[in-house]
């Protein structure tokens, strides 16, 4: 399974490059906001920065809701670096936009992306990517582990060559059961990436090494 880090802190995402387990970035104009990141030319730049860091893709998603917009937008994305991927909302005019840059060899990730038949429209349009929200379905009490299942059994009944990436992931525990559920990527903050290096046994263990090792040099 591919690690992507859904954040625009360049910090973030150069530690989790530095890990050696990073395969991607994820973003939204919520996280561009939330950096101080606005205005076309400074996103444009961001973006530039991030691909600078990673080597895997970097999902930048339009702002425009109809296919045009779509369409503009997402060419001008492509064209800023080889490792951009379209991000396009899961409504009609972006299953549309989906359709024409896969016609144009420009990947895609379809996002916002909440049940099963969404998730078939988005393979069927040709999308490299499709973003069930893991985080968001628990959050209204709905299992959303299930939807990756689902979506898992779909694409593998039918040889869609979709990648699933599970999205609004929150902590270890979501990345462990997209693991298991045969999820292609996951997409979370950088804690939940650095969550998984914990487990108390391994820290007794670490400290009776470095205390055994200590009464070696006496």
């Amino acid at each position: 399974m591919k690690f992507f880090i859904d954040t625009a802190n360049l910090q973030d995402i150069a530690e989790a490059q530095a890990m050696g387990v990073l395969d991607g970035v994820t973003t939204n104009p919520s996280l561009m906001a939330k950096e101080g990141i606005t205005g076309k030319d400074n996103i444009s730049k961001h973006y530039l920065a991030i691909c600078k860091i990673v080597e895997g893709d970097v999902s930048a998603e339009v702002n425009a809701v109809n296919c045009d917009g779509m369409i503009s937008e997402g060419e001008e994305l492509a064209a800023l670096h080889p490792q951009i991927v379209v991000k396009l909302p899961m409504i009609a005019d972006g299953i549309k936009a989906c359709r024409y840059f896969h016609s144009k060899n420009i990947r895609t990730n379809v996002t916002l992306v909440f049940s099963a038949g969404q998730a078939l429209l988005a393979a069927k349009a040709g999308a490299t990517y499709v973003s069930p929200f893991l985080g968001r379905l628990d959050d209204v009490s709905t299992d959303g582990l299930h939807l990756i299942n689902e979506i898992r059994q779909i694409y593998d009944n039918y040889n869609y060559q979709t990648q699933i990436l599970s999205a609004s992931v929150r902590h270890t525990m979501h990345i462990v059961n997209c693991a298991k559920a045969g999820s292609d990527v996951m997409t979370g903050p950088l804690s939940a990436i650095k969550g998984l290096l914990k487990h108390p046994l391994t820290d007794i263990g670490l400290n009776q090494f470095i205390e055994d090792a200590k009464k070696m040099k006496l």
